[in-house]
C-alpha cells in the first residue's frame, strides 16, 4: 500500500519510526524537525544518510544509508506545508514537565498547530509522545479541529500509540515488542494498527484513546517504583555492611521475583516525569481525587540518589584528608544510559551541580555526547582523570567497565573511586589502594 507519512520532531523516538516505515514498500516518509541551533543539524546530517545518533545502536547506520541514500524513501525538512501530502502524522515532540512538575506541552501545542494549517480530509495522525491521560481528547483534539475547520473522527482520524524505545535499542523495541494503539474511534483504531503491522512483528492490541494513555504512564511508573525499591534497599545494604548486588542475586534466584538494579539516579525522557503526568491526568481528569502516594514517594527516592552519591564522594575524600572545597572532581559518563548519548534527565546533572556547590572543581567526560550544555565536558579520559581527587562514575559506558585500575591510580592525584553503577568489584578496588565507596556496599 503506498503512503506518505510525514514524522514530526527526529528524536529517539521520531528517527527510528520514520526509518523503520521508510524501509516499507510503497512508503514515503518525510520527516519534520526544527532548525535550532541544538538539533537543526539534524536536517542536514539525516539527508546525508547518516545516524544522528552516537553510542551503541545497532543496525541504525544501516538502515538510515538504505532509505536516504538507496531507496531515497526518507528525508528531512523544516517544513510543515509538507503536511498537505500526508496520508499519516506521527508526532514525535518532546513533552517535560515544569518545575512544578505540570507538563509543558510547548511543543505539542506547536506542532499541533502547524499541522492544523495542512491538515487535510482523510488524514490519520497519531500522537506517540508520551502524554497525560486525557491529552489527546482535551488538548490535541481541539487545536486540530479549531485550526482545521475538520472534525475528528469524522473529516480525519485521531489516535495514540506509543513507542517503547531505548537508547541502544531503538529499533528493535519497536519492531520486537507488543504494540498499544487507541483511537478516537474505531475507525481510527483500525487505521492506526493497519500503519503498525507494517514495521512491528509482535501482537498489536487495540483499545481506547484514553487506555492506551493510561498504559504509557502507568507501564513507566511501575518500572519508577521498582527502581525506588531497589534503590532502598542498597542503602539499607550499604547501612549493614552488606553487598546489595548479591542480594540481588539472591532474591533473583526465585524466577517469580525480579529485583531491578539500583543506582546513581533515573534518567531519560520517560521515568522521571510520567508518574506526574499519571498525576496531572488523574487530577485534571478524574471524576474524584486519587493521592498516588506510593508513586509520589518512588519518584522522591529516585531523585535522591545523585545527592546521595555525592554524599559518598565526599565521605571518600574525606577518609584521604581532603575537603570538597577545592577538590577536583572527575566524573565519568553523563549520558542517563550506558552507551548512549542521550542526556536526558541525566542524573550526572545534580551529581555536578552537587559537587560544584560543595566548591568542587568537576570535569566531565564521556565518550558519546557532544555537549551538556552548560558544563564542562571532554571526551579526552585521561585528561579528565589527570589529578583529581576522585573519579566518581555515573554511566556504566563500556570504556569504564574495561579501566585498568593500576592506569586509573596513576593518574589520579587522590586514589578515590566512587561507583554509581556496580561498574568495579569492591575487593579488588580497595586491594589495588583505592578508597572506593559504592552505592549498595558497605
Amino acid at each position: 500500500m503506498k503512503r506518505t507519512i510525514v514524522v514530526i520532531g527526529m528524536g529517539y523516538v521520531g528517527v527510528p519510526a520514520a526509518a523503520l516505515l521508510a524501509d516499507v514498500p510503497g512508503h514515503t516518509v518525510i520527516g519534520i524537525q526544527r532548525r535550532s541551533r541544538r538539533s537543526g543539524w539534524k536536517i542536514d546530517w539525516i539527508n546525508s544518510g547518516r545516524n544522528p545518533f552516537e553510542g551503541d545502536e545497532p543496525g541504525m547506520d544501516e538502515l538510515i544509508a538504505r532509505v536516504v541514500l538507496e531507496k531515497k524513501s526518507l528525508r528531512v525538512t523544516d517544513d510543515f506545508s509538507v503536511c498537505r501530502q500526508a496520508d499519516v502524522i506521527l508526532i514525535d515532540v518532546q513533552t517535560p514537565t515544569n518545575t512544578e512538575r505540570i507538563p509543558e506541552y510547548l511543543s505539542l501545542r506547536t506542532a499541533c498547530a502547524q499541522v492544523s494549517q495542512h491538515l487535510q480530509p482523510g488524514t490519520l495522525v497519531v500522537i506517540e509522545s508520551t502524554v497525560a491521560p486525557g491529552t489527546t481528547e482535551h488538548v490535541v483534539r481541539p487545536i486540530l479541529e479549531e485550526g482545521s475547520g475538520l472534525k475528528a473522527g469524522q473529516d480525519f482520524y485521531l489516535a495514540f500509540s506509543y513507542e517503547r524505545v531505548m537508547p541502544g535499542k531503538l529499533l528493535e523495541y519497536i519492531t520486537d515488542f507488543p504494540r498499544v494503539v487507541g483511537g478516537i474511534d474505531e475507525e481510527s483504531t483500525r487505521r492506526a494498527v493497519e500503519l503498525y503491522k507494517t514495521i512491528v512483528r509482535q501482537e498489536i492490541t487495540p483499545t481506547s484513546v484514553l487506555a492506551a494513555e493510561l498504559a504509557k504512564t502507568m507501564e513507566n511508573a511501575y518500572r519508577d517504583v521498582n527502581i525506588a525499591f531497589a534503590n532502598e534497599m542498597a542503602r539499607v545494604c550499604e547501612a549493614m555492611g552488606v553487598d546489595v548486588f548479591e542480594i540481588r542475586r539472591l532474591m533473583n534466584a526465585r524466577p517469580d521475583r525480579n529485583m531491578h538494579l539500583p543506582g546513581a539516579g533515573v534518567g531519560g525522557h520517560c521515568l522521571p516525569k510520567d508518574s506526574w503526568l499519571l498525576k496531572f491526568g488523574v487530577d485534571t481528569y478524574g471524576a474524584f481525587p486519587v493521592p498516588l502516594r506510593l508513586t509520589t514517594l518512588a519518584r522522591q527516592v529516585n531523585d535522591e540518589m545523585p545527592l546521595h552519591l555525592v554524599e559518598l564522594t565526599v565521605q571518600g575524600l574525606a577518609e584521604r584528608g581532603v575537603k570538597p572545597e577545592g577538590a577536583r572532581v572527575a566524573v565519568l559518563g553523563v549520558a542517563y544510559l550506558e552507551d548512549s548519548d542521550d542526556t536526558r534527565n541525566t542524573p550526572a546533572v545534580p551529581v555536578i551541580e552537587a559537587l560544584q556547590a560543595r566548591g568542587a572543581r568537576v570535569v566531565a567526560h564521556d565518550p558519546y555526547v557532544r555537549e551538556l550544555e552548560g558544563y564542562e565536558l571532554t571526551r579526552n579520559l585521561e585528561l579528565t582523570l589527570q589529578g583529581a581527587d576522585a573519579a566518581v562514575v555515573v554511566t556504566r559506558h563500556r570504556p569504564y567497565c574495561d579501566l585498568d585500575l593500576a592506569w586509573l591510580k596513576g593518574l589520579l592525584r587522590t586514589p578515590v573511586l566512587v561507583d554509581g553503577r556496580n561498574v568495579f568489584d569492591a575487593a579488588e578496588t580497595r586491594a589495588a589502594g583505592f578508597t572506593y565507596k559504592a552505592i549498595g556496599k558497605g
